[in-house]
């Protein structure tokens, strides 16, 4: 079993720098901003000499009783208890500070392994710069960069030592990727608390709580999958902060990244131009695709009548995706939901036989053959699969160039109607076959 390496200090500090070094990703937002991470975030250590996992934490405040940081320092007290090994990361451009004390003390009662990293020592006399930090008594203080890298490997292999080989997994991330999107505030982040069955992500009464996109691995009945948490998506002109545009950014990768996105939207207000955006982007990615109508019981018969309607009349181009009505609050309605994205990523990860394709094809022919171009019309002979995730179609023919829009939409309706498919939307592409005589030779 790989050991967890857990990340914590003050806010910035540089523990995200450190965990993107340590994953070689950039799945922990940085910026020159301290608070910017609150959320745990869960990584595949990938620099060492074992295999390991590293988990990033928001800014440690020990005392905190109320607001944003007491759930902050919730998260981050969920994973010392998870932690094989704390590196306790201070900043040692600023030195030694009480807040520095403070989380010292809070380390040294967890009875986890310490391991102090002082960071941002690039071009620093390092032994004069570890001096002062012997007084938070959490061992030897070892000098780092975590933005040049300098001394890291070196405290890393430190680290890893004192644990026994481990195996390292085939694969790190089984079964489907599920990103949960919507606007801030609709209850995205307590969806899945409510899937998880504890209190994994920030779930807070003001929009804009996520910023980050954090991935989190859970197994439901025998299945494995991984959910990403997403930070709200504001109409463009809304987003004001730096931080919010760099969440957008996580956000859309995260769509991009997934194999199935569950869009929430809230009961209790109107289906707005954004929901649509929204289900409208991960359509354009190919994403596979269910629909949570959020706080379901929130509502009156009224409102949810109105509520239907809305979504006949805005969201009628996600036809192809399962709509479910639930509260993440009260756990109503998620298992329905969670079928629905199993469905739906075996509906985008189909294997179609070209013989079957071909078969349909022909048959959508006989019922409506496409328009013509000029004096001619484009000739189709047979398709195959090109792709998962969306299934993809190839047609192969003569001058499919001039097939239309209107066309190409006939035979994806045709393909997902033969083959079952909810829950994914389709891609056709032509290829055609040119033709020697067209020069006259």
């Amino acid at each position: 079993m790989k050991p967890t390496l857990v990340l914590v200090g003050r806010p910035n500090v540089g523990k995200s720098t450190l965990f993107n070094r340590l994953t070689r990703t950039r799945d922990a937002l940085v910026a020159d901003m301290p608070g910017l991470t609150r959320d745990r975030h869960y990584g595949i250590g990938r620099g060492g000499n074992k295999p390991y996992l590293v988990v990033d934490t928001g800014g440690f405040e020990p005392t905190a009783r109320e607001g944003i940081v007491a759930e902050m320092a919730r998260q981050a007290e969920s994973a010392i208890a998870e932690a094989d090994a704390l590196l306790f990361i201070v900043d040692g451009r600023v030195g030694l500070t009480p807040h520095d004390k403070q989380i010292a003390d809070r380390l040294r009662r967890s009875g986890r392994p310490i391991f102090l990293a002082v960071n941002k020592g690039e071009g620093a006399n390092r032994a004069m710069l570890a001096a002062e930090f012997h007084e938070l008594a959490c061992g030897e203080p070892y000098v780092i960069s975590s933005a040049h890298g300098d001394g890291v490997t070196a405290l890393l292999n430190l680290v890893l030592d004192t644990f026994p080989d481990a195996k390292e997994d085939e694969d790190d991330t089984r079964g489907p990727k599920v990103a949960i999107v919507g606007r801030p505030n609709v209850g995205k982040s307590t969806l899945i608390n409510a899937l998880l069955g504890e209190d994994r992500v920030i779930a807070f009464d003001m929009p804009g709580t996520t910023r980050d996109a954090i991935a989190v691995p859970f197994e439901r009945n025998g299945r494995e999958y991984t959910l990403i948490d997403t930070a709200g998506l504001r109409r463009r002109g809304k987003v004001f902060e730096a931080i919010e545009k760099f969440s957008v950014i996580k956000t859309l990768q995260a769509v991009e990244q997934a194999n199935v996105v569950v869009l929430v939207l809230d009961a209790s207000q109107d289906i707005s131009d954004q929901d649509a955006h929204i289900g409208g982007f991960a359509l354009e990615t190919g994403r596979a695709l269910v629909v949570a109508i959020n706080k379901w019981d929130d509502v009156d018969e009224y409102r949810r009548e109105r509520v239907k309607v809305d979504i006949q009349r805005k969201l009628q181009f996600l036809s192809f995706a399962r709509f479910h009505y639930i509260s993440a609050l009260h756990v109503q309605g998620i298992g329905g939901l969670l079928k629905s994205v199993d469905g739906a990523y075996a509906a985008a990860m189909s294997k179609l036989p070209t013989p079957k394709l071909t078969r349909v094809l022909l048959a959508a022919l006989a019922k409506q053959q496409p328009p013509r171009h000029g004096v001619f019309r484009p000739k189709m002979r047979y398709a195959h699969q090109g792709g998962q995730n969306p299934p993809i179609v190839i047609v192969h023919g003569n001058a499919l160039e001039h097939v239309p829009d209107s066309y190409k939409r006939f035979l994806e309706h045709s393909f997902m109607e033969a083959f079952q498919l909810q829950g994914t939307p389709m891609r056709v592409e032509f290829r055609s076959t040119n033709n020697p005589f067209a020069k006259g030779e």
